[in-house]
């Protein structure tokens, strides 16, 4: 009996091996919920070969009544994380979660797996939360400054710098499109290229 766990045991985690991250868009505010119900669907082994969820989580400083405090925000508001090998069923039962939208990919029959790069920044092979901190000297512009845009949904384009913001790592900007001028927000991670 007891060589029948460990068989078990060992079966599954070199299935583990072959499971891929894979995102999930959710309703907005339903992230928590959709992560426990698909928690408790893997501890029922309702869902064979689905291994683990991640919402994941950043550190911020915030600054309340004086004091430097230290708070978690979602880094991918929206979406959940699942590390899964897929298959109709297991596609099938996530799909089919309350508060869940479909599979993120140009498909969402064929959902896209994560890379080892997205892997590592969501920080889905520690249980910590993840602190991304931007300093100042990174941040090779200043306000006033006029960048191309490297990469993201405005890439190419040029804008004129408003504001950067550090806490919420973005900038705001002034950007021409469609012969009209709008500011919009951009993330660091389509302005701050390695």
């Amino acid at each position: 009996m007891q060589m029948d766990n460990i068989n078990e045991q060992i079966e599954e985690n070199s299935l583990e091996k072959d499971a891929k991250w894979y995102v999930v868009h959710t309703y907005s505010g339903y992230e928590n919920k959709v992560k426990e119900k698909i928690d408790s669907m893997i501890e029922n082994n309702k869902s064979k070969n689905v291994f683990k969820t991640a919402v994941p989580m950043e550190e911020y400083e915030d600054t309340k009544g004086g004091k430097k405090v230290i708070k978690e925000r979602k880094l991918l508001p929206g979406y959940v994380l699942i590390k899964m090998i897929k298959d109709n069923v297991n596609w099938y039962l996530i799909r089919n979660t309350r508060g869940v939208t479909g599979f993120v990919g140009p498909d969402s029959a064929e959902p896209v797996e994560l890379t080892k790069q997205e892997i590592k920044n969501f920080g889905l092979e520690s249980d910590q939360a993840i602190e991304i901190k931007t300093k100042r000297e990174d941040i090779k512009f200043q306000v006033g400054d006029t960048i191309t845009i490297p990469s993201g949904r405005f890439e190419g384009l040029e804008a004129v710098v408003e504001e950067i913001n550090l806490e919420k790592r973005s900038v705001r900007a002034i950007t021409e499109m469609f012969g009209r001028y709008t500011t919009t927000d951009i993330g660091f991670d389509d302005l701050l290229i390695d």
